[in-house]
Order: structure tokens, then sequence, then C-alpha cells
């Protein structure tokens, strides 16, 4: 009987106390398991400590995730943040030379929130650091004030686009998702496909052109009780099945 694939899950740091720590949400790593049926490996945000290229050789499949974080606007030349605005340059320097490089290496890749914004920027794409203050954008930032189970429910529609990875897996030509951020795409990377269009206009799911395993990025939270949602549950069975496909090819 095969293995199951060992799945490589992003982390952030944070400061706990006096020290730092490597964290990944709890959603993620359980939607790796009952989503996609893998075993969530926790990759820590050690930038140049982490030998890549073994890392890369050992894993099946990379989950990039959230984070309350942004990627520091250097990192595709825009204005700087406004004070007070959450980084993790640790993360920022593991995650993005990470992404293209799994990627090239036909590493099955599925980016999420930060994880999608940070595929864009890995790419060569830009990001809008407030969408709500973009004249003709929606606000999609969930309602702070509300319990989590609220926060997460889903939000407006997206329009799947004809021929892509997310039309192939069934979806219908417009789903209901969540909405939990305030970033979001601004210049969409070159080799960068279109796979779904909030009402807005906002790119809301991408993938890579002539990627040689599954590698897409949604703007929303499929990993949100994941199998309760059969959209949701269509993206990570399909990461699952690309990350089963290359245990059997190793």
């Amino acid at each position: 009987m095969s293995r199951l694939p060992l799945i490589g899950v992003t982390a952030c740091t944070k400061q706990i106390g006096l020290h730092s720590w490597h964290i990944a949400g709890d959603k993620y790593l359980r939607a790796v398991v009952v989503g996609a049926g893998g075993l969530p490996l926790v990759i820590p945000a050690l930038a140049d400590l982490i030998d890549q290229p073994s890392l890369l050789a050992s894993l099946d499949g990379l989950l990039f995730t959230g984070s309350p974080s942004n990627v520091e606007p250097h990192h595709y030349s825009g204005p700087a943040s406004d004070a007070g605005t959450a980084h993790d340059p640790a993360r920022d320097q593991t995650t993005l030379p990470l992404i293209r490089k799994a990627v090239e290496a036909g590493i099955p890749v599925l980016g999420i929130c930060r994880g999608f914004q940070e595929m864009n920027v890995a790419f060569g794409g830009s990001l809008h650091q407030k969408v709500q203050e973009v004249p003709g954008m929606m606000d999609h930032r969930e309602p702070g004030d509300e319990p989590v189970e609220v926060q997460y429910a889903p939000r407006h529609t997206v329009r799947v686009q004809a021929g892509g990875v997310l039309d192939g897996l069934g979806m219908p030509d417009e789903i209901k998702v969540n909405s939990i951020h305030g970033q979001g795409v601004q210049r969409l990377a070159p080799g960068l496909r279109v796979e779904a269009l909030a009402p807005d206009g906002l790119v809301e799911a991408f993938s890579v052109e002539g990627a040689p395993s599954f590698a897409l990025g949604v703007q929303w939270h499929p990993e949100w009780q994941v199998r309760s949602n059969p959209n949701y549950l269509a993206i990570f069975q399909a990461f699952g099945e690309a990350c089963r496909k290359r245990v059997r090819q190793r």
C-alpha cells in the first residue's frame, strides 16, 4: 500500500512572550488530512537555514497558507505599507523563492489567501494593499465583530472561467465563497491564468500556465470546514490526488 503524501504547510513567525515561534493554523493542517488525504509537515520560516532543494526532494505537495501578515511591498515594488501593518519578513524570505522552485520541480502547489498573494508576487505580479480603497472595488474584509463562523461564511460569488482548472473540477459557472482579505491582485503576474473573478472584477483564483503539476491559488479560504462545502472539498481533493500521483511517480 502506498504511503500518504507528505505535504508541506508553510508557517508564520509569531512572538509569544520572550520567544519567537513558528506556527501553522489548525484549519490548514486539518484540511490537508481530511480534504487532501495527506500527512502535513509544518515548514518553518527559516529562509536560508533550510536547504530548499533537499526539502523539495522530500515533499509530495506544498500548501501556502493564509496569515494575519502581508507580503512586504518592496517585493513587488509597491509603496511602503501604512504604519502598524503586520509583516513577516522571515516568511517572505522562505516562501517567495520556494514557490517558483516547487512549481518548476513539478511539486503540486496550493496557495490560499496570503499564499495566493505570495504566488502572484513570486511570479512577478503586484498587490493592492487596501482593496476597499480602490475605486470600483468591493470591501472584501470580514466583519471583524462577528463570530468566526460568520466571518468565514460565504459572502459573495465568483465567476469560474471556462476551460481552466476549476472548470475542469466540475464547478458551476458561479460559486459562493468566503471573503476575508484586505489585499488583492493589482497586476497579475505573467504566466498566471485567471480561474475566477469576483463581481467587482478582482482576480480571486489563478493557475500557473504550463506547470508540470497542480498549481492553483485562491483568494478565499476553502480550508474552512472543508468537508462541508463541495466546491471547497473539490479543490483539496484535486490537490491531494496530484500529491498522490507524485508519490506513485517517485
